[in-house]
């Protein structure tokens, strides 16, 4: 409801008291206000880009806020996701963010969807709302979230995050490009490493979602100049915006219904490959892996695959650094035929999955190795508790 009836929309004595700074804005005003009001943004995700955003959106008076998360809060999230706290650990993070929003502002009707975001159910969800606000960290679900928005006709504010950089636009608005003219088809799965996988500084997600906030009030009251057309991209280590044209692409596909994203963006078929791989593949348990260390056996080669960084935080004794994009360049390939000496190759690193691509690669070259399930992950969980888990 971009265009409500105005004169059906009140603020109470305290929303003029609370509001006043806005008030005397000639850009908002008391009709502006209204139009924030009569508002309903629903937002995709309460992590790092959804917990500033769901602040700012709360605390301008968006009368109507829902927000999509299936997720609980984990200790790890609380160096980025502000509106979570430490009591809130374990538990949902609808939850969590419900509970924040009405501190801020107790007249702001919040609508919670404790559910993954699905081809099936998407459309449901988003079409009671104005504009849809993406904050999500995954492929599938930004192409859902998009193409959703084009069928219902709705404003898509994006943004993304990673390591020190962000970017953010507006899509399908006023005839504007979608995600699909920034993306015409999503990168091969694995190529754009995961924030658990790459790390984040923790302000960024907070330059991001308030900018998406901005947006999306700036598309409420109808005022300034958005970013439809335009991608800004945000260097937090050099302190740099750029900005980029973006344009409708005339020949992209006509998206006409919803379909399997994860089949899309070949996460299906990473899948089988990785089920097949790890059939094939040798493993071992953490526990295994404490016995045979205990055991001062010496036929073996345990090799950590993780980046350096990572190795410095959390290491398991005996082990080796050759990082997987050393091994995936060549290099790290030779260093571990030169020192390998016939001995038996074990490989880890975080959770299992870079050391099985490792492994992958070298099998190539024609060595065999054992991976370690879990990673040191587990083996801090199942061993050796005095190993930081990260």
């Amino acid at each position: 409801m971009l265009n409500p009836n105005l004169d059906e929309i009140q603020l109470t004595r305290e929303e003029y008291e609370r509001y006043s700074r806005h008030l005397i804005l000639p850009e908002v005003g008391l009709e502006g206000q209204k139009r924030l009001k009569a508002a309903s943004v629903l937002c995709i995700g309460t992590g790092g880009l959804g917990a500033p955003l769901l602040l700012y959106l709360a605390a301008a008076g968006i009368g109507r806020i829902g927000i999509v998360d299936f997720d609980v809060v984990d200790s790890s999230n609380l160096q980025r996701q502000v509106i979570h706290g430490t009591s809130w650990v374990g538990k949902p993070k609808i939850e969590s963010a419900k509970t924040r929003i009405l501190e801020i502002n107790p007249a702001c009707q919040v609508d919670l969807y404790e559910t993954r975001l699905t081809s099936e159910n998407a459309l449901e969800i988003i079409k009671p709302y104005d504009i849809v606000v993406d904050g999500t960290d995954n492929f599938p679900t930004r192409y859902l979230v998009n193409d959703a928005c084009v069928l219902l006709g709705k404003p898509n504010v994006y943004g993304s995050i990673l390591r020190f950089e962000g970017q953010a636009s507006v899509f399908n608005y006023q005839d504007g490009p979608n995600y699909r003219d920034l993306f015409p088809e999503p990168p091969p799965p694995g190529m754009v490493p995961s924030c658990a996988e790459g790390g984040v500084l923790g302000i960024l997600p907070g330059i991001i979602g308030v900018i998406q906030a901005t947006e999306t009030v700036k598309i409420i009251l109808g005022k300034g100049t958005t970013l439809s057309g335009r991608l800004l991209l945000y260097n937090a280590l050099d302190m740099k915006f750029r900005e980029l044209k973006l344009r409708p692409n005339p020949e992209r596909p006509i998206i006409e219904k919803l379909v399997d994203y994860e089949q899309f963006c070949g996460i299906t078929q990473a899948k089988e490959e990785e089920a097949k791989q790890q059939m094939e593949m040798q493993e071992m348990t953490v526990q295994e892996l404490k016995q045979l260390l205990d055991s001062g056996a010496d036929d073996f080669l345990l090799v950590d695959v993780r980046n350096p960084n990572e190795y410095d935080i959390a290491k398991i004794p005996g082990s080796i650094l050759v990082p997987l994009p050393d091994i995936e360049q060549g290099s790290g390939v030779e260093k571990i035929k030169q020192i390998l000496n016939s001995h038996r190759l074990i490989a880890h690193c975080k959770m299992g999955g870079r050391s099985a691509k490792a492994l992958g690669i070298l099998k190539e070259a024609g060595i065999d190795g054992i991976n370690v399930k879990g990673g040191i992950i587990a083996w801090s969980r199942e061993v050796d508790p005095s190993v930081p888990e990260y």
